[in-house]
């Protein structure tokens, strides 16, 4: 489904069809026919161009690079020239196979082993003409595969809506004229012109550039935009350092831009992504190998009962036929046909409420295996931050100190004053006010209905004015001249005016520390510019690093009547900090025993400061970067990644090493992610979670669920989910197979010992109905127990029938058999039997039945511990077949059909007092395991 899925993202409806007319010889239109053998010329006389590597393309002059492209920089590509190379090329888009067909994926459904063994058994049935037995389980079968394609099918159409991230227009040179194209049409050599809000078409060299910065977060992970050049590189590294070069799908954050496409469709960067997923495989999930390993089970089991009893039919020397007959029916009525239709009520109920947390899960078995993830590897920008640039700290030059609290560009928030917390506002501070003036003024960014454009850098300090309520402060100036920011000298300033009045003009300048300073001779203490000293400068510089060891990114401002006499005001300390809810969602996971690992492009101290802020592993924090991992052995990386919190300057193919790695130690691998980089990983890994809002459309396609609010805590709730809906299937299938079991034992001694059978064909049905009916189904629909989170992990190999409970259900059917036996022996007179006689003993099964299915609401709780109303439709369903069962031996037109007759009041109590029996050993056994077997805490942290 993923694969489908991602393969919509890249698929287009309209192909490129080159077609030519011919004239006829003597056709009366020679210059025509001339004209375009001339135009066929030109397309074969075209040298072949090949499209080139970044790394190749970034270390060239702009002059080779056209020669090398065959193209004029000032022209462009004619049309002739597009088609030639369109031809070679193809279209700037991604060819990938056609989407399996409908009936495909609903026929994929039956694959399931224990879909395969039902209908083997409906088949069976048709064999010795149990047509009503073949009806009930081909139509259970129907209903189970229909329920789970509905539901996959509902999830990928709901993902068809989203935009895609291969952008659909652009502007481009060709034949002299300026072209708005589709991104689509653009082939390598071709001229594109870049302006801010531009997504990049395809992967371009640049040849001109102003003021360029492109937020490359949704590959390198960086939340801060890059700033390109179009100058020539002597070396060329990872594609963080490619200055000159932007790829495809990237945003242009400000400035303007002009490039040679050097890379399209599979060729680009974004299309090395593309290949990488094609490659994976997304792994199956530990539901779907539990219901596989039960499957088998329950077919060994089959065979067994087949087995067994024409071995003792023989032994007895009965006819093999009859005793095969007899043994295949049994083994036809064993298998719990109404196991699938819970599995799939249950996940589908999980999807359901997932929904209403705002999480799209887009395959069944996913909810479950997040209830085995004991490793969670997430992305750093955008999951665990919001990837919006927040000012956090701010220190001024007279010594004053405040912290800022809020995330993002809404301006919610407050600024306070330490350390009395003082909450400031305006210029109730002067020297906090005027630093946040500065900040406010020489600035481009502009912040409307929390939507922010420009710089992030920029956004944050406009966010920051208006948590101080001045944001409209930068309105009382005229701005007269600005001195752009540029890598070289790390600064920018305006020179401005006070509006309306005759005053000198003043500077504000912001940029790093030791460039800023450089122009300052005096420093602010509370509105007074005092001599700047050598002491004060250490302060600062001191101040400096600190905050820049924190992992945050400094910025210093100053401000006065020229250049070189300026007047510093202080810092201010930025960074994309935290989601709200993550540091909670965290420590939770951890106590849990499930382990956080941040995957991130980012640098060392950026990313240490989020892991201690978040607090994975308590602070105890290793971190790794992408070139030690490069460094290790297959089978060293797999022991040293478990013990590694951190993983910085990292990029997509070690994302994916990372994966493979945790997953070849054993580890359920959930990854969270929402840009192009972490879209390989996120199909590679058990569970892919994509962010909905952040979230690159390939990031989405790739996962198999998705943050609709971006929230990383609902993961938290996803996994409780996961672990409740594992353990709501243990319970059916305890319930089940131990009534299964029963009714089989009773069948099958009767048959051997030669025994008049204890229930006649109609009750039995009756009791197929409660089996497989709605108590049954309602122990699938069972609430998410409050204590589930805390729980362990549970791990991949743990089988559905685990040790622990097959004892169960062999202790629950003991007490079944032997209950029901001796009802059956005490009302069995020596004349034969009697109606009273099969009405006590298949009361007393049903009461049993009932009892059971009360204690199978949960493996470990008591049933006064979970709650007796908690589960309504248990309740009614439990309620619904008492009464049903009263009405069989009560109603005279039933009493016929299942040749019963009336109990008297004493009877059901001595029936409910013994059924009770089966309840309250159960129950006995859960609180044995409570007292003798303690859960010891468990921890996710290894370092």
């Amino acid at each position: 489904m993923v694969e489908g899925g991602f393969t919509k993202l890249f698929q287009k409806k309209s192909f490129f069809h080159f077609t030519q007319n011919y004239q006829p010889l003597g056709s009366g239109e020679p210059e025509e026919e001339t004209h375009e053998d001339c135009e066929l010329k030109i397309i074969e006389q075209e040298e072949e161009v090949t499209v080139l590597p970044a790394r190749d393309a970034c270390k060239r002059h702009k002059d080779d690079l056209a020669k090398a492209l065959n193209v004029d920089l000032q022209s462009g590509l004619s049309e002739f020239s597009v088609l030639q190379r369109r031809l070679k090329h193809g279209w700037n888009e991604f060819s990938v196979e056609n989407s399996k067909p409908i009936w495909k994926k609903y026929l994929d459904q039956f694959k399931n082993p224990l879909i395969l063994l039902l209908l083997a058994s409906a088949l069976v049935s048709v064999i010795t003409k149990e047509y009503e037995d073949a009806a009930s389980i081909a139509m259970a079968v129907l209903i189970v595969v229909t329920v789970a394609f509905i539901q996959e099918y509902r999830s990928e159409k709901s993902l068809e809506e989203l935009n895609k991230l291969v952008p659909p227009e652009c502007n481009c040179l060709r034949e002299g004229k300026l072209q708005h194209l589709l991104a689509r049409e653009l082939v390598p050599g071709d001229i594109i012109y870049l302006s801010v809000g531009d997504r990049v078409p395809a992967d371009l060299r640049l040849i001109e550039v102003t003021d360029l910065l492109v937020d490359e977060s949704s590959f390198t992970g960086e939340a801060e935009p890059c700033n390109k050049s179009d100058n020539v590189l002597l070396e060329a590294g990872d594609i963080t350092t490619l200055s000159n070069v932007v790829f495809m799908g990237t945003l242009v954050r400000y400035g303007k831009g002009k490039g040679i496409v050097i890379g399209t469709g599979e060729n680009s960067q974004f299309g090395e992504v593309f290949k990488m997923m094609q490659a994976e495989e997304t792994p199956k999930t530990p539901l779907q190998k539990s219901m596989d390993r039960l499957g088998k089970q329950l077919t060994l089991f089959f065979f067994g009962i087949i087995g067994l009893i024409m071995l003792i039919g023989w032994l007895q020397g009965k006819h093999l036929l009859s005793m095969f007959t007899i043994g295949v029916s049994l083994a036809v009525a064993a298998i719990p046909e109404g196991l699938p239709i819970v599995v799939t009520v249950t996940l589908v109920l999980g999807i359901l409420r997932m929904a209403k947390k705002r999480v799209i899960v887009k395959k069944l078995p996913i909810v479950e295996t997040l209830g085995c993830c004991n490793v969670i590897c997430s992305d750093k920008t955008g999951t665990l931050t919001a990837n919006e640039m927040t000012v956090t700290q701010l220190v001024t030059s007279d010594g004053f100190q405040a912290e800022v609290s809020g995330v993002g560009y809404n301006g919610e928030g407050n600024v306070y004053l330490l350390p009395s917390k003082e909450i400031l506002k305006e210029f109730s501070n002067v020297s906090v006010g005027k630093l946040v003036e500065a900040g406010c003024v020489v600035n481009n960014a502009v912040i409307r209905r929390n939507s922010m454009m420009g710089q992030p850098t920029e956004g944050a300090l406009i966010a920051l004015a208006m948590k101080m309520e001045l944001a409209d402060i930068k309105d009382i100036y005229v701005r007269k001249k600005e001195i752009p920011f540029s890598s070289e000298q790390k600064w920018m300033a305006v020179k401005c005016t006070l509006k309306n009045q005759d005053q000198e003009d003043i500077y504000f300048m912001k940029g790093a520390f030791e460039e800023v300073i450089r122009y300052c001779t005096l420093y602010n203490s509370s509105g007074i510019s005092l001599s700047l000293t050598p002491q004060q400068k250490a302060f600062y510089q001191q101040e400096e690093k600190r905050m820049g060891s924190s992992g945050l990114r400094v910025l210093a401002l100053a401000s006065g009547p020229e250049l070189g006499k300026l007047t510093f005001l202080g810092l201010v300390g930025i960074i994309d900090p935290p989601r709200a809810g993550v540091r909670e969602a965290v420590q939770v996971l951890l106590e849990s025993g499930v382990s956080v690992k941040m995957i991130t492009g980012d640098a060392l101290e950026t990313a240490v400061a989020i892991g201690q802020n978040i607090g994975l592993c308590n602070g105890k924090l290793k971190a790794m970067s992408g070139e030690e991992l490069d460094q290790l052995a297959e089978a060293e990386l797999s022991s040293t990644v478990k013990n590694v919190s951190i993983f910085f300057r990292t990029s997509p193919k070690h994302k994916l090493k990372i994966i493979k790695a945790l997953q070849r130690a054993g580890a359920v691998v959930s990854m969270t992610g929402d840009g192009v980089n972490d879209a390989v990983a996120l199909k590679s890994a058990n569970i892919g979670i994509a962010m909905g809002r952040a979230g690159t459309d390939v990031s989405k396609e790739a996962a198999n669920m998705i943050l609709v609010d971006d929230d990383f805590s609902t993961v938290m709730n996803a996994i409780e989910e996961g672990k409740g809906i594992f353990y709501n299937i243990k319970n059916f299938v305890r319930f089940q197979l131990s009534t299964s079991i029963s009714a089989l034992s009773l069948i099958t001694l009767s048959t051997v010992l030669n025994l008049p059978n204890p229930l006649n064909a109609m009750q039995i049905l009756w009791i197929n109905i409660i089996m497989d009916g709605p108590p049954a189904q309602s122990l699938g629909v069972e609430p998410v127990d409050r204590d589930t989170i805390r729980q362990p992990p549970r791990r991949i190999t743990d089988t559905i029938l685990s040790k622990s409970l097959i004892l169960k259900i062999f202790v629950s059917a003991i007490i079944i058999i032997s209950g029901t036996l001796f009802v059956f022996w005490k009302e069995n007179p020596k004349s034969g039997i009697t109606p009273r006689t099969t009405t006590m003993t298949f009361t007393c099964f049903v009461f049993f039945d009932l009892f059971n299915a009360l204690t199978c609401r949960s493996q470990t709780k008591l049933v006064f511990e979970i709650g007796f109303f908690r589960n309504r439709m248990f309740l009614y369903s439990v309620l619904g077949s008492f009464l049903g069962q009263l009405a069989v031996i009560y109603i005279r037109p039933l009493q016929k059909i299942f040749q019963t007759e009336n109990l008297g009041v004493l009877d059901l109590l001595f029936l409910t007092g013994l059924a009770s029996s089966v309840f309250i050993v159960s129950e006995f056994v859960k609180l044995c395991e409570k007292r003798c077997c303690r859960p010891k805490p468990t921890k996710a942290c290894q370092n």
